[in-house]
């Protein structure tokens, strides 16, 4: 889904994702509540690379997401393990410290990208998952979120990126 929409600092919900065998593909659920420990039917089967209070949430963008489409990956919203795909929002310039309102009741706070791993490899041709490495790759990483105001999420809701700490 394309969105004509120039990226800047609001964005909207475009999936909800969740996967309550654990792993990828997360399965899109229309809305999901969001707690400090994660979102409510999504499992992570390696808790020592996922999961916890500091990365409750994973995000990444839907223009993202089309622009490693257009290079040929076999990549669609929730492939990667993301839990909200969002669009709008200029990625380039949401960062670790930067806090998102989504919808009416979630707070999140960015804690850092979310490193790709081999689990992920059938979105990329060539298995290169690698392609989404923020050390590889900047700006071209889902990103991991703690959860400071809980709520429930649903596709279309309004996100506001609103900087560091406010």
């Amino acid at each position: 889904m394309a969105t004509d929409r120039a990226p800047d600092a609001r964005g909207v919900v475009v999936g909800v994702h969740v996967n309550p065998a654990g792993g990828v593909p997360k399965y899109a659920v229309g809305l999901a509540l969001v707690t400090s420990s994660g979102v409510a039917g999504d499992r992570q089967l390696d808790l020592r690379h996922h999961g916890g209070p500091d990365r409750a949430v994973c995000l990444f963008a839907l223009e993202r997401i089309e622009a490693l489409a257009a290079e040929g990956h076999p990549i669609a919203p929730g492939t990667t393990g993301e839990n909200l795909t969002i669009a709008g929002l200029d990625w380039d310039r949401v960062g670790v410290g930067d806090r998102l309102a989504v919808g009416d009741d979630v707070l999140l706070e960015i804690t850092g990208p979310a490193p790709p791993c081999n689990t992920i490899a059938g979105s990329f041709k060539g298995g290169e998952f690698k392609r989404i490495s923020a050390k590889l790759h900047p700006g071209w990483s889902r990103l991991y979120a703690r959860v400071l105001r809980e709520g429930v999420v649903r596709e279309r809701a309004t996100v506001c990126l609103l900087g560091q700490g406010v």
